[in-house]
């Protein structure tokens, strides 16, 4: 599907001076995007709009649409607001996440995950360092070819396994499953990650929503969580 603007770029949308909600939907609808939800935004004078090609910002009398992150400044440093609207659609999931957690927990991330990913195959052997220092890591599916395919189908079939713990460790050993299974699970995953902006995997969310790219050593990771 065609992105509905570039990065950074505003595009007319011209539906009158006061535009509702519906009116925006229905613009938005015509672009290409779906799964729409219109929000309050943290800046007044936009609305918040969360669709399946991510998240955009949109004026409130519908002419401008604005595509980027918007970041609120404190006195702890930058925080990533446009992320935060995600974070209960990500926890929603949490029930279909595979999960192993820390005994002594810090810190919870959730990574968006590759079984064919090298990356997240290095994360994975180290899981149990993680762990030790205090991180919860928390696995969302993420195909890099797509939320459909042989990959896809491998996913759904450790995601949706009786032991979904046991069945992605033998995936990771090399041992994939046999039987493919229809990606349901995954379709769900995948959409939220590209909400998220997700190019590539790993992909980690922390706990605040903030998105950390690419894979980490375990005391690089919890540097980055603590720092």
């Amino acid at each position: 599907m065609k992105k509905i603007i570039t990065a950074l770029s505003l595009l007319a949308i011209s539906v009158g001076a006061t535009a509702s909600d519906a009116a925006l939907k229905s613009k938005l609808e015509k672009l290409g995007a779906k799964d729409i939800d219109i929000q309050t935004s943290p800046i007044k004078g936009l609305k918040t709009v969360v669709s399946d090609q991510g998240i955009f910002y949109a004026s409130e009398d519908g002419e401008y649409l604005l595509q980027g992150k918007i970041y609120k400044l404190t006195d702890k440093g930058i925080s990533n607001v446009s992320n935060k609207v995600l974070t209960d659609k990500l926890n929603a999931l949490k029930g279909e996440m595979i999960v192993y957690p820390a005994k002594n927990e810090k810190h919870v991330v959730t990574v968006f995950m590759d079984i064919t990913c090298h990356y997240c195959h290095l994360l994975h052997q180290q899981i149990k360092e993680y762990n030790d220092l205090g991180i919860t890591i928390r696995y969302l599916a993420f195909p890099r070819s797509g939320a459909s395919g042989q990959t896809a189908g491998q996913m759904e079939a450790i995601f949706a396994a009786k032991d979904p713990v046991f069945a992605l460790n033998e995936a990771e050993k090399g041992n994939l499953p046999k039987e493919l299974k229809t990606p349901n699970i995954v379709k769900k995953h995948y959409m939220l990650g590209v909400q998220f902006g997700v190019g590539g995997t790993p992909t980690i969310i922390t706990s605040e929503g903030e998105t950390i790219g690419g894979y980490l050593k375990p005391a690089d990771l919890l540097a980055e969580l603590e720092g």
